[in-house]
């Protein structure tokens, strides 16, 4: 269901955020982007070495054993637990994962009987607006098994904290009561795993490309979830109208309980876990208050991550290991200040900054462009070789 830029990330949506004027003390510098476009770096990146580029585009650099884009050179233990994982693992984890996947789609397909599809404004709600029975059991069967779906995965435990900040622990607990519950997750985007922990976490919607919708399977369970599909082609004046549609589905969900709350991953694509990108701003534009989530995924050997490897060596290795893990921070609701509401940029910046302070992340201004100029530059260099 998930893809690394445009599956899950409402990126198009709205601009980016403005440039930061300060940082606070507690948050690490940020990574400055090439001085030049991105077009037109694209040649003299490709002559440099895999270290410089590591160095220089440092959300997307792998670091594990398998090196960049997961084709490293693996010594001989390695290769023969990768061997025999691929043997005895990956075919009963593949077994597995199809017969939880067939089995949330028959709940589904249940609980969808004699309902009728909604299509409001060309975007389509689906099946969002489930309610009684139907929607009990496409929440509590969803997070049931999309758990079951990790555990099949490797990720036996998961570690979660919920974290207060120090001068908003009361604030947030007198703020709940008369300002409702919030809108949106808004959730640093680390893998296309992101989505089945959140899955698991509270069953929320999200944005996915509309062909999502006409895959077998998982396009009814995504119109189950209330998943809002988007065309990535459409003219500036669709996208207008998918951000209208996000922003009244936060508002929905902050003023309806039974309104699934919408997932968003404000950077736009993935890193590789320990960088923080610029935020887009169309999970503020309801104005609506938003839960963060930090996602952190500590490795051994190979990284969960999704940043420079291709999704098919990247489900492989990850189905080949073992054990993998999962750190969840949960912060406080952030509740906008009048401010904040009427500035989205401000407020998303915000957001941002205490998510990296909270999550020790690394604050960069690199976006989607520069991680298309390094996967270009690291393919030439394996071209090459």
């Amino acid at each position: 269901m998930a893809a690394d830029d445009d599956a899950t990330a409402p990126a198009e949506l709205d601009s980016g955020t403005r440039g930061e004027e300060e940082e606070e003390a507690a948050a690490k510098p940020l990574l400055s982007p090439p001085s030049a476009p991105a077009a037109s770096t694209a040649a003299p990146a490709a002559q440099e070495s895999p270290e410089e580029l590591d160095r220089r585009y440092a959300p997307y650099a792998r670091r594990d054993a398998y090196g960049p884009m997961g084709r490293g050179p693996l010594g001989a233990v390695e290769t023969a637990r990768l061997a025999v994982a691929a043997v005895l693992l990956l075919p009963l984890r593949v077994l597995a994962a199809v017969l939880v996947l067939l089995a949330y789609y028959v709940v589904c397909r249940v609980c969808t009987l004699g309902v009728e599809e909604e299509r409001e404004g060309g975007e389509g709600d689906g099946y969002a607006r489930l309610q009684g029975w139907r929607r009990d059991a496409v929440v509590r069967c969803g997070r049931a098994l999309a758990r079951a779906m990790l555990f099949v995965f490797g990720f036996y435990r998961i570690r979660e904290h919920h974290r207060r900040v120090a001068h908003a622990e009361d604030e947030d607990l007198g703020k709940s009561g008369y300002l409702g519950r919030p809108g949106a997750i808004v959730s640093n985007h680390v893998s296309h795993l992101d989505i089945l922990y959140h899955m698991s976490s509270s069953l929320p919607s999200f944005v996915a490309k509309r062909s999502v919708a006409r895959l077998p399977l998982v396009g009814l369970i995504s119109k189950c979830m209330g998943c809002i599909f988007v065309q990535r082609e459409s003219k500036a004046s669709d996208f207008k109208g998918v951000s209208g549609a996000v922003t009244e589905r936060i508002q929905r969900a902050h003023r309806q309980k039974d309104s699934p709350m919408m997932l968003l991953f404000p950077e736009g694509t993935t890193t590789n876990g320990d960088y923080l990108l610029p935020f887009k701003t169309g999970a503020f534009l309801a104005k609506a208050p938003v839960r963060p989530v930090i996602l952190r995924y500590p490795y051994k050997r190979f990284s969960p991550a999704w940043d420079s490897m291709d999704g098919a060596r990247h489900v492989l290795l990850l189905l080949c290991q073992f054990v993998n893990y999962l750190e969840v921070v949960h912060l406080p609701v952030y509740y906008p200040s009048e401010q904040e509401k009427d500035d989205p940029k401000l407020y998303a910046s915000n957001v941002r900054k205490l998510m990296a302070v909270e999550g020790n992340l690394i604050l960069s201004d690199l976006g989607l462009a520069d991680k298309r100029v390094y996967h270009a530059a690291l393919n030439g260099l394996f071209c090459q070789s």
